[in-house]
């Protein structure tokens, strides 16, 4: 067990060699603040696509339409029944008409030739009763429920200056052909086409209108952004430890004699090994703390004329302890790492040197 004495030697011993150093640790922060810097880059900016790939999935809604009373009138299937029911009745009209009236009023049909059995969703209640199942699917983030009446006012909204009014006629003599929505939207645009598929399966559904395309290229973006990233940082950690492992190089051959004299005298290869390993600590720590004052002072500068372009940007303070850890993180894994695997490696081959001295 290493006494305490000798653990605050060892760690003075990795500060001087620091401070005897001071050139190459020197150029050491420098190379792990240039590296630093590019992680956090990396970090910030796949944080900020990911606000506004987030925000993108809330506006890449799908609208559910259900088959109400509307469905019934306009649809296709629907219409060619109704009409032929029509030439039928035409026909009949002529050979007796108070029959033919009886027998519609029977059948339950009314002016229109749509029985209540013709469609599934009959008033309001029950349209916002298939909201609520659609809410439940476990991918499905909210579900807002559109009248017809809302629908239709929405889209002459969304027309061209004047084009609404062509479509004024709709209420006062055709009435209105949409019918009753849900407007969806999901969590993770990942599960988009299993969660289109349970929508369809539920009863009263008529059709579903999306980009599914979007959701496919909004996936794509996400998954490129999480590959891009990690090889960046892999890369990056790599360059690290080599930048580590050459300055420790130096200092070691620097120290040559000094090691020579402390094996000689019996130290172990881990009373040589810490202080290089303090020393490698020391200069990612200070990386770290370097590379997080520059990452927010560029990114303050750089926020002020992206957020005017691009409206909203994820704020440093919410990532700035993250940012750091990660720093900290990576300097000290770097400094450790590079510093041990160095001096380890001096140590095995050659360390017949030190008898010889």
């Amino acid at each position: 067990m290493m006494k305490l004495s000798s653990i605050r030697y060892l760690i003075k011993e990795g500060f001087k060699g620091a401070w005897a150093n001071r050139l190459m640790s020197l150029a050491s922060v420098g190379v792990l603040v240039a590296c630093m810097v590019v992680i956090g880059l990396a970090i910030l900016i796949s944080e900020n696509v990911t606000l506004a790939i987030g925000n993108l999935e809330k506006q890449n809604v799908v609208m559910v339409y259900m088959k109400d009373y509307n469905w019934a009138l306009y649809s296709d299937a629907l219409q060619s029944e109704t009409q032929s029911a029509e030439s039928t009745e035409s026909a009949n009209e002529s050979e007796n008409t108070d029959t033919s009236s009886s027998e519609a009023t029977d059948d339950g049909a009314d002016e229109n030739g749509i029985k209540e059995t013709d469609y599934l969703i009959h008033n309001e209640e029950e349209a916002k009763a298939l909201c609520d199942k659609i809410a439940a699917l476990p991918n499905v983030e909210s579900v807002e429920f559109i009248s017809s009446e809302a629908g239709l006012e929405s889209v002459k909204e969304n027309m061209l200056e004047g084009q609404g009014d062509y479509f004024t006629f709709l209420d006062d003599q055709y009435g209105n052909p949409l019918s009753a929505a849900a407007k969806v939207t999901m969590k993770e645009m990942a599960l988009f086409d299993e969660t289109i598929k349970q929508i369809n399966n539920i009863e009263g559904v008529d059709m579903i209108q999306s980009h599914d395309d979007l959701a496919e290229k909004i996936d794509a973006i996400k998954q490129g952004i999480y590959v891009a990233g990690f090889w960046i940082i892999a890369i990056l950690i790599i360059i690290s430890l080599v930048i580590v492992s050459n300055t420790i190089r130096v200092t070691m051959y620097n120290r040559k004699l000094e090691i020579s004299i402390m094996k000689a005298v019996g130290a172990t290869d881990a009373f040589v090994r810490i202080p290089f390993v303090v020393e490698g600590v020391l200069i990612g720590l200070i990386s770290a703390i370097v590379s997080e004052a520059l990452i927010y002072f560029c990114y303050r500068v750089a926020t002020e004329k992206i957020s005017v372009m691009f409206g909203s940007v994820v704020d440093f303070g919410d990532v700035a302890l993250y940012l750091l850890l990660v720093f900290i993180v990576i300097g000290m894994f770097a400094g450790a790492l590079g510093s041990a695997f160095m001096i380890g490696k001096y140590l095995k081959r050659e360390g017949s040197e030190f008898t010889a001295i």
